[in-house]
């Protein structure tokens, strides 16, 4: 089982109850999911570059991407709906906590001029959105075998019902918050 599962069963858990004075264990807020989406709004003309992106996600995660296809056309930007235009990727379970694991404590260190992330990018139903300008801050992607560098979404899902328990669910994680 994962160290980060294996924290927040004793250790987060009782720090939440405290805190917010919880009677029930069930009231704990949780983590739910972790989604990671790339927009490649390149994908249109090119489909290599979706497959290239495709295959970073799941280096990155573990796990196979899913192909993002547009809702609706817009012509401005020669759009057509079901046209691919994205991968993502939605972890559970104890690929959640592995990847979480490798992002709060091996990915967002190695940030360039990287002081915490935004405190404030919350949704107001507990959600966290943060968004990543590069994907050679992981260390599973080789510098050589990219070919364009691409930024990505990391949205963290909680079952907390306000922004106030989620970043302190996050901040047990060990989320570098900026102070």
């Amino acid at each position: 089982m994962n160290r980060l599962k294996e924290t927040y069963q004793k250790e987060i858990i009782d720090a939440m109850m405290k805190k917010f004075g919880y009677k029930n264990v069930m009231q704990v807020p949780k983590l739910e999911k972790i989604v990671i989406n790339m927009g490649i709004g390149e994908a249109k003309e090119n489909s290599k570059i979706l497959d290239a992106a495709m295959a970073e996600l799941a280096t990155i995660t573990g796990q196979k991407a899913v192909v993002t296809r547009a809702k609706h056309s817009i012509a401005n930007f020669k759009l057509r709906e079901g046209m691919p235009i994205g991968c993502k990727v939605t972890l559970r379970g104890d690929k959640m906590y592995a990847f979480l694991d490798r992002l709060v404590n091996l990915a967002l260190p190695r940030v360039r001029d990287f002081r915490g992330v935004n405190p404030d990018a919350f949704d107001g139903r507990g959600n966290y959105a943060l968004g990543i300008k590069e994907q050679l801050i992981f260390p599973e992607i080789e510098y050589d075998k990219v070919d364009k560098v691409r930024g990505m979404d990391v949205i963290v899902v909680t079952t907390a019902r306000t922004d106030e328990e989620a970043r302190e669910l996050l901040t047990q994680f060990g989320m570098p918050f900026k102070k």
